[in-house]
């Protein structure tokens, strides 16, 4: 029988496999951050979790942040950002909005401020077009604040962005100077 909980593990479980540990799984990833789904499944099952494809196909279906991908006849798997794993998830570059939006939590915008948001251990920022999902994911790092980012100003400037499958703004660096708010 179906466990909701169940999916949210895996789906967490597939979330560190297909972005940060494919040994996790005993699996690899190739250069563009595909995976066999045959062998992820093995590799989930061997984990401990159980695993068909018919709840892989569930649990991507119905994945609220829409990070997994399936290429065309569904034999390979990917998730679509946020890797700190050095692969090339073949994104195309975007002229962005006007602003987007980067949450985070209060105690670090100082920081932020002061240095520019950082990519981190990922390849890239996250940032968002919808300001209540940037809150909502800055709440998971304790009280949250919301930065702007002045986004066509930057990309005036040179700097690059990319739009995810899955509609996350992606860019290398937002330095300080293209940054307002953090304090609510």
């Amino acid at each position: 029988m179906r466990n909701k909980n169940d999916d949210v593990k895996i789906g967490k479980f597939l979330s560190l496999v297909l972005r940060h540990q494919p040994q996790a799984a005993g699996i690899t990833l190739d250069a563009n951050g595909w995976a066999s789904v045959d062998e992820l499944i093995a590799g989930v099952n061997r984990s401990g979790s159980r695993l068909d494809r018919a709840a892989l196909e569930r649990i991507v279906a119905e994945n609220n942040k829409k990070r997994y991908s399936f290429n065309e006849d569904r034999t390979k798997i990917r998730a679509n950002q946020g890797h700190s794993l050095s692969v090339d998830v073949e994104l195309k570059e975007q002229k962005p909005p006007a602003r987007l939006y980067h949450g985070t939590a209060r105690h670090l915008v100082p920081s932020i401020k002061l240095l520019g948001i950082k990519k981190g251990t990922r390849q890239h920022v996250h940032l968002s077009d919808d300001p209540a999902l940037a809150m909502k994911v800055g709440s998971r790092h304790g009280e949250p604040a919301l930065l702007e980012i002045e986004a066509a100003a930057m990309h005036e400037l040179g700097h690059i962005f990319y739009k995810s499958e899955n509609d996350v703004w992606l860019v290398e660096f937002v330095p300080s100077v293209f940054l307002k708010g953090g304090h609510d």
